[in-house]
């Protein structure tokens, strides 16, 4: 198996059936360095446009329709000493009437320690002067081609992957995509030093990475929507408006993995999941709303 050290040429608003950019074996690992969200490099230099410019696609050997890819996010290591945010929660996130009274959103820079890996904000706000995240890193745009053939955009989500700004898809995580073309066609970008839950402002805080992320391709793994997995937990998506909706793709594909994996009968899961059950909120600012259904490896037996 070989790592790949790959410097994209071009970068894509869309996740699609495009012409790819890097042929890969199964197994293979990719490492790349990231624009941020607004299409600048680690250098300040804006190399494409916005949304969400991404690296690929990554064609990798073997994979066909029915199958499932494996990400496993092995590295993330941020690569600039700023990064920025919006100011203002979104209105969608606030009662209707309260939107009103929101003051301008505007840009905002963060300084980044990558030493300490801490961020803070560049200008001190009031009640905030001594506010230090320490660095949670995440992937908040990556999939695979869509079903259709279509090119779809990046400021969106879908059974594919794509902007869903789930804060657990980080270093350590590993997640499946459904396969719908062949090679995959794998994108990556839109990296996150922190973000809350939802991405209410509009962005995490937006940066550069270095990612290192292993590819592998699972033959006649067939599955509706990603699936992923933690050291402590498993967990669905489901990517859509409205968001119970997306709750609801989440937790059929949840039932689906109980079933087929973990030897339960439908009635078995409802109860494990009746009672055991974590809900996270993934984006709620783009077009489609991201759910996802988590359950924690204590209470599960795979078979």
């Amino acid at each position: 198996m070989a790592t790949h050290r790959f410097t994209p040429t071009a970068y894509h608003n869309v996740i699609g059936s495009l012409p790819p950019a890097l042929h890969i074996a199964n197994g293979d690992t990719v490492i790349t360095e990231t624009l941020d969200a607004a299409g600048y490099d680690k250098e300040g230099i804006q190399r494409a446009s916005g949304p969400n410019p991404m690296n690929g696609p990554i064609f990798v050997e073997g994979a066909e329709r029915g199958d499932s890819l494996k990400v496993e996010i092995l590295g993330m290591v941020p690569t600039r000493g700023t990064g920025f945010t919006r100011s203002v929660v979104a209105g969608n996130v606030v009662d209707p009437e309260d939107v009103r009274t929101l003051p301008p959103s505007d840009k905002v820079i963060w300084q980044i320690d990558r030493q300490a890996l801490t961020a803070r904000l560049s200008e001190p706000v009031a009640g905030l002067e001594s506010f230090v995240l320490p660095l949670s890193p995440m992937i908040g745009c990556f999939g695979v081609a869509p079903s259709l053939g279509q090119a779809i955009s990046t400021a969106t989500s879908g059974e594919y992957g794509g902007n869903m700004d789930y804060r657990l898809l980080g270093p350590g995580t590993t997640i499946w995509f459904p396969v719908s073309a062949p090679g995959a066609l794998f994108f990556l970008g839109d990296c996150h030093a922190v973000q809350g839950d939802g991405e209410i402002v509009g962005t995490g805080i937006e940066t550069t990475f270095e990612v290192t992320v292993r590819l592998s391709v699972e033959k006649k793994k067939t599955i509706v929507w990603p699936r992923g997995e933690t050291a402590d937990d498993i967990f669905t998506i489901g990517n859509t408006r409205p968001l119970d909706q997306a709750l609801q793709h989440a937790t059929s594909e949840m039932l689906r993995w109980l079933t087929s994996d973990y030897g339960l009968d439908k009635t078995a899961a409802s109860h494990l999941l009746g009672q055991v059950v974590r809900y996270d909120v993934g984006n709620v600012f783009d077009p489609a709303y991201t759910m996802a259904c988590r359950v924690s490896k204590a209470w599960l037996a795979r078979r």
